[in-house]
């Protein structure tokens, strides 16, 4: 089936003599259903696990959850949110994915339905994966590859099967125009995330004079908080650095010692071991160097997907409202006692809601401005 045959063939909003708003509630319907699945996502693709399989569970009990109590909003407002089988408590967060689901498909059908239906479907894809990664990145500060490179190649190949995504009429030039996204996409933001990293890449953490910093095998031990190796090593060449006075191994001791710990190698002064061999560190110093990125590499690829769907001019407006977007947010909790300048932000949000300001007007100020 080729792409023309595919555009013809859901070309009119009335398919089967059906009247449009037929279409509008079985999206509706059909959008809280995906909701359901991406609640599933959601829960298991941080934790590595299979979307698939095992089917829908408690996870306080393992209770198997049969189809007649998994109907989508239904089943949680008439449990009150709890589990049938054991009581305990279901996350309000299932019932908001569901309802925001189901609301976006019927949104993007209403904006879209009546001109180009094909190019509604292709952005339901799009803004499911956005929903996904969304929750997924405010809760763990990641995007998994499912979302970001798999939202890549959904978005190469709907551009061929959907040439007016692209305002095309040929899939070699959605073709084209896609593949033109994703080169700008992952190149600007990776040019961005190289620089930050030159730029911003190491945050110096003052200490009193003579403060003992403790080392252990999941992170670091301050006088006023922890910090997580997770938090600050994203890439091998990530290094802490300190100079030590009498530092202490679980074998040895050194009076005085630079030290550089990556996830790879621990070096202090001459000697070099491996990290895992080492489970307990602690020196005396009163600076750390901890290193730190501008932006995670899974908002590089995050940006690749949306260039696949959308193209480059996207991308760049995306970029630049999510960055605005992020800032204000940013700053705003820090007003608020509710973050610290040196917290982590997660990203992909603002860029998935800069990506929607422009599926449903930014395009438009952007050919006002540009003239493109």
């Amino acid at each position: 089936m080729n792409a023309r045959l595919v555009e013809w063939w859901i070309a009119d909003p009335s398919l089967f003599g059906l009247p449009f708003h037929f279409w509008t509630a079985h999206l509706l319907v059909v959008g809280t259903f995906v909701g359901s699945f991406l609640n599933v996502c959601i829960h298991r693709m941080p934790l590595g696990e299979s979307v698939v399989s095992p089917p829908s569970h408690c996870p306080h009990c393992q209770y198997h959850i049969p189809a007649f109590l998994n109907i989508p909003v239904i089943t949680w407002l008439w449990l009150r949110g709890k589990c049938a089988n054991c009581g305990a408590p279901i996350s309000p967060r299932y019932l908001a994915v569901e309802v925001l689901t189901g609301a976006v498909f019927v949104a993007t059908w209403l904006r879209f339905g009546h001109e180009t239906p094909c190019v509604a479907l292709a952005l339901c894809v799009l803004f499911a994966s956005f929903i996904v990664a969304t929750f997924i990145d405010f809760a763990h500060f990641i995007i998994p590859d499912e979302i970001t490179l798999g939202g890549t190649v959904a978005g190469f190949l709907a551009s061929i099967l959907v040439p007016s995504l692209h305002g095309a009429n040929r899939a070699v030039d959605a073709m084209t125009a896609s593949g033109l996204g994703i080169a700008v996409g992952f190149g600007v933001v990776y040019g961005i995330v190289r620089l930050g990293k030159l730029a911003f890449g190491r945050e110096k953490v003052p200490l009193a004079k003579d403060t003992r910093v403790v080392f252990h095998e999941e992170g670091i031990e301050l006088p006023d908080r922890r910090v997580q190796f997770e938090d600050v090593f994203y890439r091998d060449g990530d290094t802490i650095r300190l100079s030590g006075r009498r530092v202490e191994l679980s074998d040895r001791c050194y009076p005085q010692a630079d030290i550089a710990l990556s996830p790879s190698k621990l070096r202090v002064g001459a000697d070099e071991f491996p990290p895992e061999g080492e489970p307990f560190m602690a020196a005396t110093t009163d600076q750390l160097v901890l290193p730190r990125e501008a932006m995670g590499f899974g908002d590089v690829k995050f940006m690749a997907a949306i260039g696949a769907f959308l193209g480059w001019r996207a991308t760049l407006f995306t970029l630049g409202a999510g960055s605005m977007i992020g800032a204000v947010v940013g700053i705003a909790l820090i007003l608020i006692g509710r973050r610290e300048w040196s917290s982590r932000l997660p990203f992909g949000p603002y860029l998935t809601l800069g990506a929607v300001i422009w599926v449903f007007g930014g395009s438009v100020w952007w050919h006002r401005l540009f003239g493109i």
